[in-house]
């Protein structure tokens, strides 16, 4: 999975296509993503120690990767993700549409 924790990405199909958000989370084993403000999901909670009101929380639910694309803030656009070898023999991501190298 190309994707990683803390890479800003764009949603591209699906009911939330168009939003932009920071991955918070991911779930290579099911190939799903949590991006922060997207597919916000509404849980009814009990009254616990954590929560002692408890009622109805929203928080993100999962989103398949392959609706999500790598956003690159600097040019404004999506881009795709591929690796490349450095001469120290290092892997490393870089934004296919401009070459450059993601930290």
């Amino acid at each position: 999975m190309k994707i990683r924790k803390g890479d800003t990405v764009k949603v591209i199909t699906g009911e939330h296509a168009g939003k932009i958000g920071r991955v918070l989370k991911t779930f290579p084993e099911k190939n799903r993503v949590i991006i922060e403000g997207v597919n916000l999901i509404k849980r009814h909670t009990r009254p616990s120690q954590k929560n002692r009101k408890g009622g109805i929380v929203e928080k993100e639910g999962p989103i398949n990767v392959s609706n999500v694309m790598y956003y690159d803030l600097r040019t404004s656009a999506p881009s795709r993700i591929g690796y490349k070898m450095l001469s120290d023999n290092k892997k490393v991501r870089i934004n296919k549409k401009s070459g450059e190298i993601i930290e």
